[in-house]
């Protein structure tokens, strides 16, 4: 005789534990919830897991990082990173406790500039007042990166460098926003494309040594785009050299020089400064002697923003360029030799790269070309042609 319902239902739920398929009561589990079996919770506990400080770092890292701009060619990241750590340590810029400041450096050599990575969101700030500093001997620019997003960081820490840093102790001015920034920004404009920076920094230090100075270039190119701007470590100075440069005349080009926050017309300077005015004119008018472009004809022409760096990494696309330049330079006389120097394949910075050097049988020739292509557009710009020295040619040195 078949035992009761009851009882059959009874011992069923006593050993449901031990019938296969069934699963047993968990405390704290729903009876439609399915408990994972013993070998896949050790799958899940062995996935990976990004440590909270890790997690930490990546979303602060837009934040703690800073722009350097206008490296020397012998920087590289241990200098780099040894520099910063020890101005920040002078300027009492470190809020991170002791140890460097700087925990990575990446250096992009081919075009100067490096993302340098501080410790803390506020050491990052900190940095900032550092704009302009000079490092191995070149004033610097510290900016923040494109990918800083300013209302995300505001959350993070200080935004703003610590207005109590002793930017004194390296160089800076205290109170001012660091290199160019600042009322007493200059812009100096109408630049004959040929000018160097070494030029144009002479030209400028008649009046006192610079605290910033900024030459604008072409980010394809590299090429000089005619304008600059500056501040000088003396700011009394500021309106005296914009007073004595405006106006002036260098080869074909006519130079603006004024407050870069103000408008067209820059001030005159105090009847106390007209003795150093005078002094500071004699000096330019020396200088516009020396910078005047190469005006004694030789054999050889250097044409600059004609070729691009870019241009001639491809050996196909280089003997292109060389061909093409070689039949329309012929028209103004007998070529002797065509040199356009390629950028190096590790991307280091080479002599020359930018340029066109075209060395002709006799001057006649040279001073044709000169003459017809000086001002002519090539891809759309505006080519600049000079006499080069011959002995400089010769030599293989193509750095003027």
């Amino acid at each position: 005789m078949a035992p009761p319902a009851s009882a059959m239902l009874a011992g069923a739920s006593a050993v449901a534990g031990q019938i296969t398929g069934a699963n047993p009561t968990i405390p704290g589990m729903f009876p439609n919830m399915f408990p994972l079996a013993t070998n896949q919770m050790q799958q899940f506990s062995a996935l990976p897991v990004m440590p909270v400080q890790a997690m930490t770092q990546q979303a602060t890292r837009h934040a703690r990082r800073v722009y350097v701009g206008g490296l020397p060619p012998t920087a590289n990241e241990q200098s780099v990173a040894t520099f910063f750590s020890q101005v920040m340590a002078k300027i009492g810029g470190n809020t991170a406790g002791p140890g460097d400041a700087v925990v990575n450096v990446y250096i992009n050599h081919d075009k100067k500039f490096a993302f340098v990575e501080m410790r803390s969101v506020e050491e990052a700030s900190n940095a900032m007042a550092l704009d302009g500093i000079i490092f191995e001997g070149a004033p610097v620019k510290v900016r923040r990166p494109t990918d800083y997003n300013p209302s995300l960081a505001a959350t993070l820490g200080p935004s703003q460098p610590n207005p109590n840093l002793n930017l004194g102790a390296v160089g800076l001015t205290p109170g001012s926003a660091g290199g160019l920034d600042g009322p007493d920004r200059i812009f100096v404009g109408g630049l004959p494309y040929y000018f160097t920076e070494t030029q144009i920094r002479e030209l400028l230090e008649t009046f006192g040594p610079l605290r910033g100075f900024d030459l604008v270039k072409d980010r394809e190119t590299g090429n000089s785009k005619g304008y600059a701007f500056c501040v000088y470590q003396d700011l009394a100075v500021t309106d005296i050299a914009c007073a004595a440069l405006n106006g002036i005349k260098m080869g074909d080009k006519t130079l603006t020089v004024r407050r870069a926050n103000q408008g067209a017309n820059p001030q005159q300077p105090k009847p106390e400064q007209e003795s150093i005015l005078m002094h500071a004119q004699q000096q330019i008018a020396l200088q516009k002697l020396m910078l005047q472009p190469a005006l004694v004809a030789t054999k050889v022409v250097c044409l600059t923003h004609a070729v691009s760096s870019d241009e001639l990494k491809d050996d196909e696309d280089y003997d292109e360029i060389l061909d093409d330049m070689r039949q329309e330079c012929s028209k103004f006389g007998t070529l002797v030799n065509v040199v356009i120097p390629r950028p190096p394949p590790d991307g280091e910075p080479a002599a020359g790269v930018g340029k066109v050097f075209l060395e002709y049988v006799d001057i006649d020739g040279a001073t044709k070309a000169r003459a017809g292509l000086n001002g002519r557009k090539f891809d759309g710009n505006q080519v600049v042609a000079v006499f080069y020295p011959e002995n400089k040619f010769a030599q293989g040195d193509y750095e003027g």
